[in-house]
């Protein structure tokens, strides 16, 4: 997997290389002191292993920090984003200058393993759901400023997009409801702002699921339903429209629900309660 394998690779190459810019400036501020104890013209090779199984994610922003601190560092790359990688497997190796190597060491360990930890999530949630017609997706609960970094690693992990922002489809939830004066005023107005666009309706209750059922959305939300609501949801719908079970959804919830066959389930877990793979640099000559 690669980013350019995705519709928004442009914009997400683009963000990558602005957003690792910052990550650079918040670390080395004045300048790595620190580094200034390595003598300026030494040279070195570095690895980086994992201390821990995970599905590896996050080369181009690893790649590129190295990149913006000395262009001339070359990286030898031993495993793939979407592999699976075990403790103390090597993830790449690092050959030039020592004080650039250091420099870049933590900002770029940074973005690999919350990646890979994204990645590593996502997978087992797509493992739960293999060989059932049911397709998890992330959400918008993402780390700041790293929204498509994450939702490319959501799909490396096996799973697949929602929607990228508040910009590409409409995703209309009990506020938008409340202050619209119902779903149906709510898809209405919809329809006339931006009729190319796809509509999602949340629903909280089997009543607003019937009303939702006559109105010309594609997908329907089911917020919290539980397993017995999810089968009579199923059940009245008759795959007339997509559905997706949502709200706290982890791997025993979805438990519940899978029997009944949403179309999808989005988990903001996904994103939101990730833990960085324990990856480590360390220099080898």
């Amino acid at each position: 997997m690669f980013i350019a394998d995705l519709p928004y690779a442009k914009t997400l190459r683009d963000h990558l290389v602005r957003t690792v810019r910052f990550a650079i400036e918040e670390d080395l501020g004045s300048g790595d002191i620190t580094a200034q104890l390595i003598p300026e013209d030494e040279q070195s090779t570095a690895r980086v292993i994992t201390r821990e199984e995970g599905i590896l994610c996050g080369r181009e922003w690893f790649e590129e920090v190295f990149r913006q601190i000395d262009p001339t560092l070359e990286l030898n790359w031993l495993k793939q984003d979407g592999d699976k990688i075990l403790p103390n497997d090597a993830l790449v190796e690092i050959k030039g200058n020592t004080r650039a190597i250091l420099t870049a060491e933590r900002t770029g360990l940074n973005f690999l393993q919350t990646l890979s930890g994204t990645a590593t999530l996502a997978n087992r949630y797509a493992t739960a759901v293999d060989g059932k017609d049911i397709i998890i997706l992330d959400t918008r609960k993402t780390i700041p400023c790293l929204r498509l970094a994450q939702k490319y690693a959501t799909h490396v992990g096996g799973c697949q997009n929602h929607r990228l922002g508040l910009y590409d489809m409409f995703l209309i939830k009990e506020n938008h409801i409340a202050g619209c004066g119902g779903i149906e005023n709510a898809v209405k107005r919809a329809k006339e702002i931006a009729p190319d666009k796809r509509i999602e309706v949340e629903v909280e209750t089997i009543e607003q699921l019937q009303e939702a059922l006559n109105l010309p959305v594609d997908v329907i939300m089911l917020d919290n339903f539980d397993g017995q609501r999810t089968t009579e949801a199923v059940k009245l719908n008759a795959n007339k429209i997509k559905l997706e079970s949502s709200g706290n959804m982890d791997l025993d919830k979805i438990g519940e629900v899978i029997s009944d066959h949403p179309d999808f389930v989005s988990v903001g877990k996904l994103t939101k309660h990730v833990t960085a793979l324990d990856l480590s640099l360390r220099l080898v000559n």
